[in-house]
């Protein structure tokens, strides 16, 4: 067989080319790859794409693997005599293009005459090999449509890919998307941050509905994403809701919580006392200042923030006392739904005061889940709205698994919480210790 590649002028027959042998050295590899692509250079050919001289590579490297298969299946060589009487051969092969990396390939596929070869490179009905599976998913995950992700294909690769096909593929994803919500956990956390994404679902009326995301410190300082929930129909999330929520994670193995960071979710630290007892309930401290601003005009902010700062860094609940009167004081008559919000929200406000300082400055707000929510977002609001809740998750798992492919994030985010962890073996004597044996 002779593969040709054709060029603006002249074609180059790739079985010209030096064969490569089954024990060639490293540098004959590199010598083979520089002299194709000498030659493929020199005559102006594109290197990926339809026709292009990875297109044709593709074409034979998966034909011999298809071959070799074969090969194993009937259990001799071509043309070698020791098929004769044996009771199966080849049977001519039938014509296939699947979609690469590379661009769409023409390859022949042999066949048997007793019609039993499974071809496991490029298996029965298989239009694409997993490189553009992954390529799929790896787009999905950055937030764009269906749509963009066909064009996209056809502009880079010349691939027709349709977007029923792209949604079969990244549909694919939900088995690994159930494993990943009932696998084991740890038996401890020293803290787990709850907090919600808004995306719209397309029920009747297009209407917002909230994502739970649930992160969790490890005792090593790793990260650790729970699970997905989302929220329920009708006026909110209620305590049944999250005692459900809360038994789950508890059922895959999560024995204790030190504490539960969230942002004044109902019914939520009715449901932490009732699973985890011991834990602690903390609100996150940046929301309470954010809805603060919402209800006061833009010209008192600054005087606004500083008679606020007192509370949130007071030494003690006492000095954080008496800091909140002196702010009623000055505000209570012009602002007074600001003193109901902190009042509100004390019980679950002050619990941070009595830690360490390390630990507050950790602890005190859901920054580190809004990193992740903030990645989460962009791929939902290029999507706009769902159709149901499940595709509003697989989107929301897809950018998930999608974070941190250096792995430096994680080592950061390591070193940023080595210090707390010491002052939560302190601060909870004994309790970390039964993740760590």
């Amino acid at each position: 067989m002779t593969d040709v590649i054709s060029g603006q002028d002249s074609p180059v027959d790739l079985d010209t080319a030096p064969s490569p042998q089954p024990l060639l050295s490293e540098a004959s590899n590199d010598e083979l790859v520089r002299l194709l692509a000498e030659r493929a250079r020199a005559q102006g050919l594109k290197l990926a794409g339809e026709g292009g001289l990875l297109a044709h590579l593709t074409k034979r490297v998966v034909e011999s693997a298809l071959e070799g298969e074969l090969d194993d299946h009937l259990g001799y060589d071509k043309h070698d005599p020791a098929g004769r009487g044996s009771g199966n051969s080849r049977n001519g092969s039938r014509a296939k293009t699947v979609v690469t990396e590379a661009g769409p390939v023409d390859i022949e596929v042999p066949r048997d005459r007793a019609g039993s070869f499974e071809p496991q490179i490029v298996k029965k009905r298989q239009r694409r090999l997993s490189g553009v599976e992954d390529l799929v998913i790896s787009l999905s995950a950055k937030g764009l449509t269906h749509g963009e992700i066909s064009a996209h294909l056809a502009e880079v690769y010349g691939a027709s890919v349709s977007k029923q096909t792209i949604s079969t593929i990244t549909d694919r994803v939900l088995e690994g998307m159930a494993e990943w919500q009932s696998r084991p956990l740890d038996s401890v956390y020293p803290v787990i941050f709850i907090d919600a994404v808004n995306v719209k679902i397309r029920d009747g009326n297009v209407a917002n509905r909230p994502i739970y995301l649930a992160l969790a410190v490890t005792v090593e300082g790793t990260r650790d994403i729970l699970g997905l929930w989302a929220g329920e129909h009708g006026d909110g999330e209620g305590a049944k809701f999250w005692v459900r929520v809360l038994s789950e994670i508890k059922n895959r193995g999560t024995q204790d919580v030190c504490l539960v960071v969230c942002d004044g979710l109902k019914g939520l630290p009715d449901a932490i006392e009732t699973i985890w007892p011991q834990a602690i309930t903390q609100t996150c401290v940046v929301h309470l200042l954010r809805n603060s601003f919402r209800y006061a005009s833009k010209r008192d902010w600054p005087a606004l923030a500083r008679d606020l700062k007192p509370i949130y860094t007071a030494p003690s609940e006492s000095a954080a006392l008496e800091a909140f009167i002196a702010l009623t004081d000055t505000w209570g008559q012009r602002y007074p739904a600001i003193v109901k919000l902190w009042e509100s929200a004390w019980p679950e406000f002050v619990p941070f005061l009595q830690f360490d300082t390390s630990i507050r400055s950790v602890v005190c707000t859901t920054n580190a889940v809004e990193s992740i929510n903030a990645r989460i977002r962009r791929a939902v609001n290029a999507r706009g709205h769902f159709p149901t809740d499940a595709a509003a998750l697989k989107c929301v798992y897809l950018a998930i698994v999608s974070l941190d492919p250096t792995g430096r994030g994680r080592k950061r985010w390591s070193n940023r919480w080595k210090e707390a962890l010491n002052a939560f073996d302190i601060t909870f004597d004994g309790r970390l210790s039964a993740a760590r044996k």
